[in-house]
């Protein structure tokens, strides 16, 4: 997955950002979950499984995984030995698998879902005060079900959650059907887009189902006819729908101004989750993203993150790092489309906000290198704004036509893969028809900034 081999079960990926999450010898290309969630008292009861590639001989292997109540695990449809080891889930199939087989491992499992530990906080499932939510960046997914918990092992997914009937559940994938009971409903989705773990998301919540009709109404139900183009859904509290339908108003011109500037939007929706509960930062999952009711408050105040987190689905969901040491290539493309934004939607212009950044971490020690911050540093300020202040610069160095035809080809030549800072040199350099080392190393490495061109 990194580059490096991996012992037969390692427990670990060997990205040195992730502290244990990730596993070595197979690769992951689809999750089956079946949950089962009570509200009350937070209970998850599920059955998980998940179809795994070997990429090489295996006698046992690892999958990240929290701390439930493990009642059965089966390899291939036999029983399996396994042993609970922190987060990690170790399991030693009946007979060894072959290097290049498919095989499929099933978990049952119960018990109360719980955020991991990490150094950035408490991060996965997360009870709300009438509901839950997920938010898995970057190791939280071991929260709610086994998995190979690396970004670059992107898979497919079907997931079914089960739950009271009077919430709503939103989960990152496709509708394709509901069930109601008297008291429960069964909510299949499926994400057929190759997914990272920590891009999965669930939410559940009292919430108004929402959809955006073409002349940017946020409504209960939008005409079969209205070519609204793409699906934008929303899960609002009922007492925050008139400010929400104001700070999102302007959603569907963001959708087509991103399409212009990185190509089409890379999956069949975009669901907006506002939660009932205050959150510190808005989350982005694959094709939605979830905010706090104290991100709206009927004055577009927040703007900038409702298109931040858009941004994200281009960049980070549909184009994801091969690791965390190129998060600056999620966090760049997602603070500069809000300054792309700003300009066209009648703010200040991109070139005045780069100048403003520029200006505010000029007078910080510059004590990043955001081609490579570290674990500890990987969510900086400066991995923001000076990934973006990079890319404002490598446009005023090569010039319009050509920043806006690389980061569109970009975005399309590697839809639903993963991707590195040396590729995106690469590909820079072919649209600048030179080399761009010294640039690059002047704004990517740790030291002062560059001047702005």
């Amino acid at each position: 997955m990194n580059g490096k081999a991996a012992a037969p079960g390692a427990e670990t990926s060997g990205d040195p950002y992730l502290q244990g999450h990730g596993n070595g010898g197979y690769r992951v290309r689809h999750y089956d979950l079946d949950l089962d969630y009570r509200i009350g008292p937070n209970r998850l009861s599920a059955t998980a499984v998940l179809t795994c590639e070997a990429t090489q001989a295996l006698s046992r292997l690892s999958l990240d995984f929290g701390e439930f109540k493990v009642s059965r695990v089966l390899v291939d449809g036999k029983p399996a030995k396994y042993l609970r080891r922190g987060l990690k889930l170790q399991v030693k199939p009946a007979r060894s698998v072959p290097a290049g087989a498919r095989f499929r491992v099933e978990v049952r499992y119960a018990g109360n879902p719980r955020p991991v530990p990490s150094r950035w906080g408490d991060i996965g499932w997360d009870e709300l005060t009438d509901g839950a939510l997920v938010a898995s960046q970057p190791v939280g997914a071991p929260s709610w079900f086994p998995c190979n918990d690396h970004p670059a092992d992107k898979a497919s997914y079907r997931v079914a959650v089960a739950a009271s009937s009077p919430y709503l559940v939103a989960v990152t994938g496709n509708l394709v059907s509901r069930y109601q009971s008297a008291s429960t409903t069964k909510w299949v989705f499926e994400r057929p887009e190759p997914t990272s773990t920590y891009l999965m998301s669930v939410q559940v919540g009292r919430y108004e189902d929402l959809e955006l009709s073409s002349d940017g109404a946020w409504v209960p139900e939008v005409s079969a006819d209205d070519p609204r183009g793409v699906v934008q859904r929303a899960a609002v509290p009922l007492r925050l729908r008139r400010a929400f339908s104001r700070d999102f108003g302007r959603q569907g011109r963001m959708m087509a101004a991103l399409e212009d500037w990185f190509g089409p939007y890379p999956f069949g929706e975009y669901v907006v989750v506002v939660a009932d509960d205050e959150l510190d930062d808005p989350i982005e999952a694959q094709g939605m993203a979830v905010f706090g009711a104290n991100h709206v408050d009927g004055k577009r105040t927040h703007e900038r993150l409702v298109v931040h987190e858009l941004a994200h689905q281009w960049f980070g969901n549909s184009l994801t790092v091969a690791d965390w040491r190129h998060i600056w290539l999620n966090e760049g493309f997602a603070t500069y489309a809000e300054w792309l934004w700003s300009e066209a939607s009648g703010g200040e212009p991109a070139a005045a906000l780069a100048r403003l950044w520029h200006s505010r971490l000029r007078g910080k020690p510059a004590d990043v290198a955001i081609r490579d911050p570290g674990v500890v540093r990987m969510f900086d300020e400066q991995v923001y704004k000076r990934g973006g202040l990079t890319l404002h610069a490598l446009r005023s160095e090569i010039g319009d036509p050509a920043f806006f035809a690389l980061v569109k080809a970009w975005a399309v030549e590697n839809r639903h893969g993963t991707v590195t800072t040396a590729g995106f040199v690469e590909t820079a350099e072919a649209y600048a028809g030179r080399s761009l080392a010294g640039f690059f190393e002047g704004w990517l490495e740790r030291g002062p900034l560059p001047a702005l061109p």
